[in-house]
């Protein structure tokens, strides 16, 4: 387990230089902004194309293994939003929280890290189920947030979802690498220099872009934010893990899936809850608590699975 701790410390040194960094003034709001911008439109892309147009087409689509992932994280998404509902909270803070108790840092943090860690074998598995992440529940939450405000889901609604998937770099990038694996054409000598270089950047970027972008978030309730982080680092890898045995999926699977599950609270949720102005201070806390607890958490999930 020390081992494991030792590989992961590197990856979380990133992220407290970004923090550093922020937090003394050397790198402001906007220039997170542009690093941001340029890991999600460039560098990340070019590592999930690459990922994706290298692998054989069914070590990335595979059925079951986004079935498995999709029915437990929906489960603990309903437990999230039925506690929060409890707790007295209205329907779109709900859905806010229950996006934060299943929904990790898979692109920024797990991808680079897991590859690492786990082999080249994990960039199929983690591609499915941030894809369903992407497609299934992002657009859930803005769905729900939207009809709560309004009262209904209106046809502009719809159409506002898909436009938003269709110009969502990640996930165009999976599927234009998964389209090229289907076909197997080659990727020119060129070309693949040009991905390596771009998505190698991807990784101290992303975690730099992290770090930065926690220097700005607070602990306010304290106590919700426990539970999110204990949902999403504790509760939904459990789940993925009891759903990937009982689709009877190989170890090496399921031992990425269940690392994949056990990230912290995805950034990208405080920009959907800060725009909508739907408890962004309870979302900026759960991303940094459960990015502080899973320096500890990841290790022990890592050690365990591997």
């Amino acid at each position: 387990m020390i081992e494991i701790f030792l590989k992961i410390v590197p990856f979380f040194l990133l992220i407290g230089t970004g923090y550093g960094a922020a937090r003394t003034g050397l790198f402001r709001g906007e220039a997170v902004a542009h690093l941001t911008q340029f890991v999600f439109y460039f560098a990340l892309s070019a590592m999930l194309f690459n990922f994706a147009s290298n692998l054989p087409f069914v070590q990335i689509f595979n059925r079951d293994l986004a079935l498995s992932y999709l029915i437990a994280t929906a489960a603990v998404y309903v437990f999230v939003t039925l506690v929060a509902l409890r707790r007295g909270t209205g329907f779109a803070e709900a859905a806010v929280e229950a996006q934060c108790g299943v929904i990790g840092n898979i692109g920024f943090l797990g991808l680079p890290m897991l590859v690492i860690l786990l082999g080249p074998m994990a960039a199929g598995p983690i591609m499915t189920m941030l894809a369903v992440d992407l497609i299934i529940f992002g657009s859930l939450i803005v769905a729900i947030v939207v009809a709560a405000r309004e009262g209904r889901i209106r046809l502009t609604l719809v159409a506002r979802v898909v436009m938003g998937l269709l110009k969502n770099p990640m996930i165009m990038s999976i599927l234009a690498g998964l389209a090229w694996s289907y076909l197997a054409l080659p990727v020119p000598g060129p070309a693949a220099e040009f991905l390596n270089l771009l998505g190698g950047a991807a990784t101290p970027c992303a975690l730099f872009a992290i770090g930065a972008s926690l220097a700005d978030k607070s602990a306010e309730r304290f106590s919700v934010a426990l539970w999110l982080s204990t949902a999403k680092l504790l509760i939904h890898p459990v789940a993925v893990w009891v759903m990937a045995l009982l689709f009877g999926l190989p170890a090496p699977v399921v031992a990425v899936m269940v690392a994949s599950a056990a990230m912290p609270v995805a950034g990208n949720i405080y920009i959907v809850a800060q725009h909508y102005g739907v408890a962004p201070a309870r979302v900026s806390s759960a991303i940094l608590v459960s990015t502080i607890i899973s320096i500890v958490t990841l290790s022990v999930v890592i050690g365990l699975v591997s």
